[in-house]
């Protein structure tokens, strides 16, 4: 460690669901698209179609649009299960849950509103983008995920 600065290992918390694009330029998620229905599936799927009227196709990754509208929101006043890390001992704080809907993809993606997003912040509509985000730190460990921010516009 020079000059005793402990440096951590970006990891994200599920691998191949979105960039990791620390500076947020071209930060997306990243889904699947098949070649014989042209359907799009997050969280990817690389084995088969998913869509009951396919027969199959090959699935190619696809970035998925970078913004979208909220769909509906709620806070999580529980401890989640895992990946999520808490600390039994310390304070819960509640944290902001969204479903945004990708027009494009045509599709609802759940995920964290960004730090400081509050409920009273959001509308049901309004325009969000995706974000990097962290998950949890641990001494060797920064553990990466996506958020949605408001954009501001409507």
């Amino acid at each position: 460690m020079p000059g005793g600065i402990l440096t951590r290992t970006r990891t994200p918390v599920v691998a191949g669901w979105f960039t990791a694009d620390e500076e947020g330029t071209g930060f997306r998620l990243l889904g699947t698209r098949c070649s014989a229905c042209s359907a799009v599936f997050f969280p990817r799927e690389d084995s088969f179609c998913r869509n009951p009227a396919c027969t199959g196709g090959e699935l190619a990754p696809v970035p998925l649009s970078p913004r979208g509208r909220v769909w509906s929101y709620t806070d999580g006043r529980y401890r989640p299960p895992a990946p999520y890390v808490s600390d039994p001992g310390a304070e819960w704080k509640p944290y902001v849950l969204l479903a945004v809907e990708l027009e494009a993809e045509r599709m609802v993606v759940l995920g964290q509103a960004a730090p400081g997003v509050e409920l009273a912040d959001l509308t049901v509509g309004m325009e969000v983008e995706v974000v990097p985000g962290v998950l949890n730190e641990d001494a060797g460990t920064t553990w990466t995920t996506w958020h949605w921010q408001p954009t501001g516009a409507r």
